[in-house]
């Protein structure tokens, strides 16, 4: 009887163990996957880059550093795009993160469905489709006979920054212990006081957390600024996507290898500085 139980037990450990094994085993593939997808198309973009021949090709023809070297001695249309953009992502981001960190404030201190419903309703550009809500925003500024404009790109682009911006700054706020503002009034410190001494210092990293992701995503925009931009815009994203499309040029790619440089080493940077992830739920 007393073996009979025990072969039992082994059994159900067997089995544990079994299952246990095969949902890592799953795990382990979903994440290999993930990965596969997001680095081998980086792979792609990096390689054909070093290519020396006239246009792009996988593999690369001979490795060369050619377009690298292109991008700063024939390449004023592109740095005017980039100017372009920067400008617009600048100016986007900065509105958007007065707004939003208005609108945090004031929907982290209420507990109504409404306010709820509210924050979802801010948050709603995160959630559409880009080519849905660049076309919308079209529409709404046609019919109030707006012309398109460096400035109508900029208006899309803070309809776009805004939602990262106050998802990060709610958390930020969320985090702010109650009783230092409690604290801070039973002082006698004005609401503006406790505000820009406390609550403001407090929150601070992570509305730049959320102001540097709003400005990674404004910056790389091509639905809503292929709907907002007019012909003299022309942001990076879309300057890049005429130079493939017509002349399948290979300083789009030394571009792209450059802003993944660039995004890889200043994404750890600000994860450094302000600790990013842990805002980002």
């Amino acid at each position: 009887m007393a073996e009979a139980h025990s072969s039992h037990s082994f059994a159900r450990v067997v089995r544990a163990r079994l299952s246990a094994g095969s949902w890592y085993v799953v795990l382990a593939l979903i994440v290999a996957l993930g990965c596969t997808i997001l680095v081998v198309p980086t792979f792609f973009a990096l390689a054909t880059s070093f290519n020396g021949g006239e246009s792009l090709r996988f593999p690369p023809q001979d490795l060369s550093f050619r377009w690298f070297i292109a991008l700063w001695t024939e390449s004023d249309d592109i740095w005017e795009a980039v100017s372009v953009s920067a400008r617009v992502s600048v100016v986007a981001v900065s509105v958007a993160a007065v707004l939003a960190t208005g609108a945090a404030m004031y929907l982290a201190r209420q507990q109504s469905t409404w306010a709820r419903a509210l924050e979802t309703f801010f948050q709603s550009p995160m959630m559409l489709p880009g080519i849905s809500l660049g076309l919308a925003t079209l529409i709404w500024l046609q019919m109030l006979g707006i012309q398109l404009s460096y400035w109508t790109l900029v208006i899309g682009h803070i309809a776009i920054s805004t939602p990262y911006i106050l998802r990060t700054a709610l958390i930020g706020l969320g985090q702010i212990d109650p009783s230092v503002i409690d604290a801070s009034r039973s002082l006698g410190a004005t609401q503006w006081r406790t505000f820009s001494r406390i609550v403001l210092p407090l929150a601070a990293p992570a509305i730049f957390a959320g102001s540097f992701i709003a400005f990674m995503f404004s910056f790389d925009n091509v639905p809503v600024s292929m709907f907002l931009s007019d012909a003299r815009s022309e942001v990076l994203p879309i300057r890049l996507l005429h130079l493939i499309e017509s002349l399948l040029d290979v300083r789009a790619a030394a571009v792209a290898s450059v802003l993944i440089v660039f995004t890889v080493v200043f994404s750890l940077l600000m994860e450094r500085l302000l600790g990013v992830s842990r805002y980002v739920r």
